[in-house]
């Protein structure tokens, strides 16, 4: 009964990682991050959840099986700090990318995350072998997400936008105000509505999107 409450206790702190996380994921799915323009191997979005879900629990079984090994050994204590220290940069992921619209900084972060595994799969396999097996697909699905992560940074980096913005304005990270349904190829297919024009809470623009029209509402470079 103690392991299964220690197996349960572990699955649960690493699913919640994934909870916390969803919370900024869950709303832009359908906002912001349909707007962006995505590489050609990027799965159809139902596909993360069940994804997730997985290797969360995966994480969890393998937490366990060190746990078990008992919290006086030395080695016990640190490969579970280190596996702590992954769960956040995942869950900081999360926040970067969906909540503040940065591609590029979480690209910086699942870089982090990626070593972090990696250190976890190390200190993980001197203590139980099996609970670093359990990682191997963890580390292969963030290897991925690294490209996606990646070529969406790139494909919507804005200095292939051509858009001239007020200085000190930049569109690295910005918020999508409207998407409208004329087509286009280009940026200069879209026109600004007057109504964005008189606003003053930031220099609307127009931007193609996903072959969309949307106004976008840039952020200031000091407070990205």
């Amino acid at each position: 009964m103690r392991d299964l409450l220690k197996l349960l206790i572990a699955i649960v702190i690493s699913e919640l990682t994934g909870v916390i996380g969803s919370f900024f994921t869950v709303s832009e799915i359908n906002g912001w991050y349909s707007t962006l323009q995505k590489p050609l191997l990027n799965p159809p979005t139902w596909v993360f959840g069940p994804v997730w879900i997985t290797l969360f629990a995966l994480m969890g079984v393998a937490a366990f099986l060190v746990w078990r090994k008992g919290l006086n050994r030395r080695d016990v204590r640190i490969a579970l700090l280190v596996f702590a220290f992954q769960l956040l940069a995942n869950m900081v992921w999360s926040i970067i990318f969906f909540g503040m619209h940065n591609p590029r900084w979480a690209f910086f972060d699942i870089i982090l995350l990626w070593v972090a595994i990696v250190g976890t799969i190390a200190v993980f396999s001197k203590v139980s072998k099996s609970a670093a097996w359990l990682l191997v697909p963890y580390i292969l699905w963030v290897s991925f997400a690294g490209y996606l992560n990646y070529s969406v940074w790139q494909l919507n980096n804005n200095q292939t936008l051509n858009i001239s913005l007020p200085q000190g304005y930049t569109l690295d990270s910005y918020t999508v105000a409207k998407v409208s349904e004329i087509s286009c190829v280009e940026n200069s297919d879209c026109e600004t509505p007057g109504e964005y024009l008189v606003q003053s809470r930031c220099p609307f623009t127009s931007m193609c999107l996903k072959n969309k029209c949307a106004v976008v509402c840039p952020s200031y470079a000091d407070n990205k």
